[in-house]
């Protein structure tokens, strides 16, 4: 399944402009049930591809989680594994069902607000998200943070394995607001993230977004000492790309340099690079490179990811009424 886009030319010379769909075609893409969202855009998106193998994997794990939750259906962790593998196949909005049955069913469990959140975000339902957060940041107020276990399917990739409870929460609540505009909520909750990190990898991914809501909320003084901490040499396993995107912020690493990377770069990989150096060139000043750099990610498949989100946000937000 893939992302259906319809795309309309707004005036000769100017942005391709990916997404003009109708009211009508969005009511037609709102009944039929295999559609997961709308973007800023106005595009209808499907589950994004898998390869075979991960396909195949992942609908292995599926069925051993959900046997496990239908032998225990009192079992939090059960249900909680059974949505995350539904969000691995990209079935997001059966995914915010079981944890919306996890809240009703456990109200006082944190962790079900914080991935349904998450799924929120991806599902492009911001002020849902800000919510949910808000509510598992106050659940979790006073207790000791603890790590997310990671999915069998993905363990062997340590994919998950830095992540914690308190810093997802903070983490995901700052980019809501970062995907919202509202860039002094996103500082607010991205500095209790690194306050709370613990390792590099969340230490890198909060201040990759702090620097940025920070550019764009016009405290560049305060950006530039999230870049002091940051170094070449960090114990860095998965936000890879965060890391390299702030020491070209940084001036270490040049632009160029990502934009080769780029070209071999995977889907998820692209969305993240892309819409960080887009970003970098809007922030000083050069809208036009910019916006092509996001429009090429929007041109992309991964639309769950949070670069893929951003910069369709960014084309809706501050390029929809470009000529």
């Amino acid at each position: 399944m893939i992302v259906m886009k319809h795309v309309a030319l707004i005036a000769a010379g100017c942005l391709l402009f990916v997404g003009a769909c109708s009211s009508g075609e969005k009511n037609a893409a709102a009944s039929d049930s295999s559609y997961q969202a709308i973007s800023a855009l106005g595009d209808t998106l499907y589950a994004p591809p898998l390869t075979p193998e991960d396909e195949r994997r992942f609908e292995s794990e599926l069925e051993k989680a959900r046997a496990d939750y239908e032998n225990t259906p009192e079992d939090a962790d059960a249900l909680l594994r059974y949505g995350r593998y539904e969000s691995s196949l990209g079935n997001y909005t059966k995914a915010v069902s079981l944890f919306s049955e996890g809240i009703e069913n456990h109200p006082k469990d944190a962790r079900f607000y914080r991935y349904r959140g998450h799924r929120y975000i991806t599902l492009r339902k911001f002020d849902d998200a800000i919510d949910d957060l808000k509510r598992s940041s106050e659940l979790i107020y006073g207790s000791e943070d603890q790590p997310e276990p990671p999915l069998a399917a993905t363990a062997e990739g340590n994919e998950e394995t830095r992540r914690t409870l308190h810093t997802s929460i903070w983490y995901h609540l700052g980019l809501a607001y970062y995907l919202k505009g509202s860039y002094d909520q996103a500082q607010n909750a991205l500095e209790e993230c690194l306050r709370l990190s613990t390792n590099d990898d969340t230490f890198v991914a909060a201040s990759y977004w702090l620097y940025m809501a920070l550019r764009r909320g016009g405290k560049d003084d305060l950006a530039g000492d999230v870049l002091d901490p940051v170094a070449e040499e960090m114990d860095i396993l998965e936000n890879i790309q965060y890391h390299k995107l702030l020491l070209v912020f940084k001036g270490v690493f040049k632009p160029d340099m990502l934009l080769e990377e780029l070209q071999n770069s995977d889907a998820l990989e692209y969305a993240t690079l892309g819409y960080g150096l887009g970003n970098w060139h809007y922030i000083n000043g050069r809208e036009e490179r910019a916006r092509e750099l996001f429009q090429k990610v929007y041109s992309g498949e991964h639309w769950p990811a949070f670069g893929y989100i951003a910069a369709e946000e960014d084309l809706s937000r501050l390029f929809s009424q470009s000529s």
